[in-house]
């Protein structure tokens, strides 16, 4: 497999040195990077490879895409610039320039300082950690093992040592129970990583909020009203929460959250993550014992909320910079 990784991407650098316009940069895109490009193509081969070399597989196959996709930004760009251009008007280097406006947070800080907000209302602190992590804090603690679907290296930037790119941050979660005895009551916000394709709604960094609240005799009805708190204090007195029955490794039982917000002047049900109560193998993984201690914890991406309280269709929008589009929020 790394022989295989080794000449896709010799061969892909090779042939696009060759490229001349952007007639040929697009078909080397599609050959290389589209949907059912080479790239892709190498996917399904990873389920044969041996569990203990997946890390290394994994590396490598980021690496690939990372050349091929950084290549192809070069040349485009070098393309771009030797492009003819056509005889336009003298610019007037002396004359004075355009004054600049002020400027505005951007929509994700401020949805992430909303969401803050409005948990600090209900006594819930926010706790931080690092964004590069090991597997036993991003997998094994959380109660997901070896052979599950999650370890994927597909699904997953891993590092050199045994450390990845966090994938989701209930690790900060199981970093602050393995320091500070219960009860507790917080929220972790932050960036995590997965190398998804992107799209209008997927993109490979984003923003996660989660919440965790560890007490004696904590039950779902604590967890429903939680929700039931957030989604009237943000979305207004009309939101309505429901919770479906799903499955997570970290939680038992668990269910999806769906939250009912007003789209385009429509109020309709959207989901937005997963919640349910601590499962018993995560507080003893941190060394809380589960006789005595009880919890919750629930887990939303806070571009999804920020797209469907300011109606923003492409998340990567969100991560362009256009000033036009920053200053509607």
């Amino acid at each position: 497999m790394l022989d295989e990784l080794h000449e896709l991407e010799s061969t892909g650098l090779a042939q696009l040195q060759n490229v001349a316009d952007a007639d040929a940069l697009e078909r080397w895109r599609i050959t290389y990077l589209g949907t059912k490009g080479r790239l892709k193509a190498i996917g399904p081969a990873m389920k044969m490879v041996p569990s203990q070399d997946r890390p290394a597989v994994g590396k490598r196959l980021n690496e690939v895409k990372t050349a091929l996709e950084s290549a192809f930004g070069e040349k485009r760009a070098l393309l771009a610039r030797e492009a003819p251009r056509g005889k336009g008007p003298i610019i007037d280097v002396t004359e004075p320039g355009i004054p600049m406006g002020l400027g505005r947070r951007h929509v994700i800080s401020k949805t992430i300082d909303e969401i803050t907000e409005v948990f600090a209302r209900m006594g819930f602190c926010v706790a931080y950690g690092p964004e590069i992590e090991d597997e036993w804090h991003n997998f094994e603690a959380l109660n997901i093992p070896p052979d599950h679907p999650a370890r994927d290296p597909r699904d997953n930037f891993f590092l050199a040592g045994g450390l990845m790119l966090r994938s989701q941050t209930s690790t900060v979660q199981i970093r602050t129970m393995a320091r500070t005895k219960p009860p507790l009551k917080i929220i972790s916000i932050g960036r995590v990583y997965r190398p998804d394709t992107h799209d209008a709604t997927h993109y490979s960094m984003f923003h996660q909020v989660e919440g965790l609240y560890v007490d004696r005799n904590v039950t779902m009805v604590d967890l429903k009203t939680t929700l039931f708190q957030f989604a009237r204090a943000y979305f207004g007195p009309q939101a309505e929460v429901r919770m479906r029955p799903s499955f997570f490794p970290f939680t038992e039982p668990s269910a999806e959250v769906d939250m009912k917000m007003k789209v385009k002047g429509r109020w309709q049900w959207t989901e937005m993550g997963g919640c349910g109560m601590v499962d018993p193998n995560v507080f003893q993984a941190v060394g809380y014992d589960p006789e005595q201690w009880t919890g919750f914890a629930f887990g939303w991406g806070i571009e999804r909320i920020a797209m469907r309280r300011y109606g923003i269709a492409d998340i990567r929008w969100l991560f362009e910079n256009d000033a036009r589009f920053l200053r509607q929020f």
